[in-house]
């Protein structure tokens, strides 16, 4: 027989093959269909090991299940049918086929089987959850509602890398095209600054806080981060000096005790970014009105701190910590805080509202006070719901609606909201709820805030003039400690909001209306100061440490001849005139100690006029020096 002849017998076998296969392929599925209709047999369910109670889908499985059997058994018949068929010459490889397909089946009914078992296995962890012993509940309760809480502090102070740079937001407020017309005009005056013409040799660290000039100098690694612990899923770390950093540190420290000015100079030509020398050149730029010589140096203590960030250390996510306590994550506060002061007078308000929650999020026992302002910040950048979302969601020791900030700043925040369509056609809102209602509770739980406004504004309204004549606005003061410091530190920080004529009618119809309250109602204002005087029991200043002037949009300058002693003459004044303007006598000390002092030292140190050394000391030997 010749290859063409055999080729072709082949070929017709091949399609007989076919058609037989095609054949036997429906009266399967006609049988199937038959078992599907008719079929009362119901073989053992793989699935009822894992839950005998859900009868519904015990049948379910069971219909399923004989059909898969069914459907075997027809494969092995069909099997059987075409190995009768099959020629002595190899044409197809369907058995194989049907073989992998089988074995696939089984591969995907054991992982259902493992799906199965870990929907199980979800169900009744969970059941143990909602029906365990009485005193597992309560535990699991108070666990999980810790958690929720943590998690919910931590979500509403999540920060927006986006909105942490400045850039960003002046080309969101005034165009691209003007930013980068002035960054262009600037870009000659900042190149003349490049010395040795060292200018793009070299690109520095991306970084979220600030972006660095070409002309700063290299990261020269002196800083680092260590990770101390993980707890309640936080992160704690700390920053580490090197061996040459604390060199440097102690230099430091012999200048600043000397007043030399031009020895922190020195060290920051060698060692461009040595943190504490930065901000204290940043302070002498401030005082001396070169702002954005200050804002800059500023800048480079926080490209400095950034570049030594422990690669765990992601702050943006609210679940890192760094202590106030540890001396060396002192810095980082002090250098956020001026930076976020530098944003608000540039107009960057969400951008300063984004450094406010990290400062937050760092330490939630606030050494900087970030809490009174972050609600300033908010309505500046009229993030109306986030402020109401943060005062509902924030856990504190305090209810942030006793603190004068947020009581006044939420009211303000509704009357805000108020104006939005949907919140208008809200019928089911009660009056206390209202922008009103707040105002009028707010009047209510700090009254010496409306005179202090008055005088601060000013608000030249005459019926606002006529209400502080009232016997219940006519104090200043409150007799709390805490709480009249609070009430300076709000009045100096949030002034200017109140300059918008709505504010000022919606604080004047609300003053008018507790007026009219506490006619009716005199023991009103009983109710009211006993709510304060248990939301700040202390008969101490218990925030003292924040100063008043740290919150006011003004700088202080001082003249040229006295700059040189500004190092010494800025925090302690400045304390001074604080604890003067509470009505404390308090001097601030030096030490006693005078052995082994340069006399010429503690010359100069004894015209300083809050130095003492001991004072009344010596009014105590007076007296014995008479008698004798």
């Amino acid at each position: 027989m010749s290859g063409r002849l055999l080729r072709k017998v082949m070929k017709e076998q091949e399609q007989s093959q076919k058609r037989e296969g095609d054949v036997i392929e429906e009266e399967l599925q006609e049988d199937l269909d038959d078992d599907e209709s008719d079929s009362d047999a119901q073989p053992k369910n793989p699935f009822d090991l894992l839950n005998d109670d859900d009868d519904h889908e015990n049948d379910q499985e069971d219909e399923s299940s004989a059909i898969d059997d069914a459907l075997e058994d027809k494969i092995n018949d069909s099997e059987s049918v075409m190995r009768s068929y099959a020629p002595t010459v190899p044409v197809s490889n369907k058995k194989s086929k049907k073989k992998k397909k089988k074995k696939n089946k089984e591969v995907s009914l054991s992982n259902a089987d493992r799906s199965k078992k870990s929907v199980e296995v979800d169900i009744e962890s969970l059941s143990l959850d909602i029906d365990p012993a009485p005193e597992a509940t309560s535990s699991k309760n108070i666990r999980a509602r810790d958690t929720i809480s943590k998690l919910s502090k931590s979500c509403i102070l999540k920060v927006d890398p986006k909105f942490l740079n400045a850039e960003y937001e002046l080309r969101r407020i005034f165009g691209s095209k003007v930013v980068s017309s002035f960054e262009n005009a600037n870009q000659g005056s900042t190149s003349r600054q490049v010395r040795g013409g060292r200018r793009g040799l070299y690109s520095h660290k991306k970084c979220i806080l600030v972006s660095p000039n070409d002309h700063w100098p290299r990261w020269d690694g002196s800083l680092s981060m260590e990770l101390l612990e993980t707890k309640d899923g936080n992160n704690y770390f700390r920053y580490v000096h090197s061996a040459s950093y604390s060199h440097i540190q102690r230099a430091f420290e012999a200048a600043k005790a000397t007043h030399d000015l031009n020895g922190v100079a020195s060290i920051l030509m060698h060692h461009p970014y040595h943190v504490e020398s930065l901000m204290t050149l940043a302070d002498y730029f401030r005082f001396s009105g070169e702002h954005q010589m200050a804002a800059d140096a500023i800048a480079k203590c926080l490209y400095a701190l950034e570049c030594a960030w422990h690669p765990m250390f992601s702050p943006l996510q609210a679940d890192c910590r760094l202590e106030y306590t540890h001396e060396t994550n002192k810095p980082l506060f002090s250098t956020l805080f001026c930076h976020m002061k530098n944003l608000d007078r540039r107009g960057c308000h969400r951008s300063a509202l984004e450094v406010c929650k990290l400062l937050l999020s760092l330490d939630p026992a606030d050494p900087m006070g970030a809490m009174f302002c972050i609600d300033y910040f908010s309505l500046r950048a009229e993030e109306y719901a986030w402020l109401e979302q943060f005062s509902d969601e924030y856990q504190s020791d305090n209810s942030l609606w006793n603190f004068p900030n947020f009581a006044y700043s939420l009211a303000i925040c509704r009357l805000f909201l108020e104006r939005d369509s949907t919140a208008k056609d809200n019928k089911n809102l009660q009056d206390i709820e209202t922008s009103s209602g707040l105002m009028k509770q707010a009047l209510m739980l700090h009254p010496p805030v409306l005179r202090r406004l008055v005088d601060k504004v000013p608000l030249k309204d005459q019926a606002l003039t006529t209400i502080t004549k009232n016997p219940f606005f006519k104090s200043e003061d409150t007799g709390i400690p805490s709480l009249d410091h609070l009430i300076r530190i709000y009045i100096e920080r949030s002034y200017i909001i109140w300059r918008l004529p709505d504010v000022q009618k919606l604080l004047k119809d609300a003053a008018l209306g507790v007026i009219e309250s506490l006619k009716h109602d005199s023991s009103e204002a009983n109710t009211w100061a006993c709510v304060r005087k248990e939301a700040f029991p202390s008969d101490k200043n218990e925030y003292g440490h924040l100063m008043v002037s740290e919150f006011s949009d003004t700088v202080a300058t001082m003249p040229p001849e006295n700059l040189q002693n500004f190092m010494v003459l800025d925090p302690r004044m400045r304390e001074m005139v604080e604890n003067q303007d509470q009505g404390a006598n308090v001097q601030v000390r030096v030490p006693r100690e005078l052995a082994d002092r340069s006399p010429l030292a503690v010359l100069f140190e004894s015209l300083l006029p809050w130095v003492d050394y001991g004072a009344g000391e010596a009014d105590n030997d007076q007296p014995h020096h008479q008698d004798n």
